[in-house]
């Protein structure tokens, strides 16, 4: 290891522990749950007038997996098992690129020295989150930005957007836990699909395969599903927090919010996207990250912010209800994950 590498894995691993230590003044706002308050809202991330649609998703159980019964099913998504899901908003659409550069390139602060305006307090704080360096290509890869799912980020990538728009609204954001993605996605239905079990009406609800031209598309542009989500079948598949398992739900989904990570992967995606097969957009399907994700990444070490080769890898945004407590989000790793910046490698 190089003086280099061993000098900016410190100053990262300083830098994020500093940011999982901090209080969380700017997210008090949610300390105190309101059930009353579960209805759709839109944020807007002060001082570019970018908005976002956060829907309501009720608590309730539901049956996670998928039947033996069902056309294609993996061996992983089985035995199905009972889950508890806690009340939560969720990003009406996965995050584009007009949302993520906000953060990746610094825009609000870029903005605030043009116009010549102070930091608000949530500005103070939200400054003071880790950006990524810059991209090495472009991430796009010429399929479009405005209004399309923003890609090829890693998970870490993913977890320190969360935490930036935490400190950015004073509202607590994270990636979804993978029962509570396949929890939204099934939106009270036992079929394959949010809308049936064949997949004759699937290119009306997604982007996979054989309607993508191969490539992404602007979110929204297909029907929703029961709960108003739109995309959860197919466009890009989509971060949650969990460790894949493939026994995991034998073991303990029944027992755990989520299967808490112990190794950079694999890490889990879900939803299917615009590069497959109709079976692979299913509600229980499930995809573990690889590292070939980073095969042409070019950076000695490798990259801790991008996937080059996971072109089909984005993720979206919730808002739990009763927001958990600092020990809370150390434990299940809600939070970047300081060693990932420590080992210089990516999650």
């Amino acid at each position: 290891m190089t003086l280099r590498t061993i000098i900016l894995a410190s100053v990262c691993s300083v830098a994020a522990s500093v940011l999982l230590s901090s209080n969380l003044q700017a997210t008090a706002a949610d300390k105190q749950p309101d059930p009353t308050a579960m209805k759709p809202y839109i944020e807007e991330i002060g001082g570019v007038g970018v908005k976002f649609d956060m829907l309501p998703i009720p608590g309730g159980e539901f049956m996670m997996g998928s039947p033996e019964s069902e056309a294609n099913r993996n061996k992983d998504e089985g035995p199905q098992v009972k889950v508890k899901i806690e009340p939560f908003w969720m990003g009406k659409h996965e995050v584009t690129w007009d949302e993520y550069d906000i953060w990746s390139f610094r825009l609000d602060i870029q903005r605030r020295k043009i116009a010549g305006t102070e930091p608000t307090k949530l500005d103070t704080v939200a400054d003071a989150v880790t950006r990524p360096t810059p991209p090495y290509t472009d991430m796009t890869f010429g399929m479009g930005h405005d209004g399309f799912p923003a890609i090829c980020m890693t998970q870490h990538a993913a977890k320190m957007y969360c935490r930036w728009l935490s400190e950015k609204t004073g509202h607590f954001y994270r990636l979804p836990t993978e029962a509570e993605w396949e929890y939204a996605c099934r939106a009270g239905k036992t079929t394959a699909y949010s809308f049936g079990d064949s997949p004759d009406d699937l290119g009306e609800y997604g982007w996979f395969y054989d309607n993508s031209d191969e490539m992404y598309h602007e979110v929204g542009r297909k029907k929703p599903n029961p709960w108003g989500l739109y995309d959860m079948h197919g466009n890009v598949s989509e971060w949650v927090l969990d460790r894949y398992d493939a026994d995991w739900y034998a073991r303990g989904a029944g027992k755990s919010p989520l299967n808490v990570p112990t190794d950079m992967y694999p890490r889990i995606v879900r939803g299917g996207s615009w590069d497959d097969d109709p079976d692979g957009l299913r509600s229980a399907s499930r995809y573990a990250s690889d590292p070939e994700w980073k095969f042409q990444d070019p950076q000695i070490p490798k990259s801790i912010w991008y996937h080059t080769d996971a072109l089909h890898v984005g993720f979206r945004v919730v808002r739990p209800l009763n927001p958990p407590g600092l020990e809370e989000r150390k434990k299940l790793k809600l939070d970047p994950e300081p060693e990932i910046a420590a080992q210089g490698r990516a999650g």
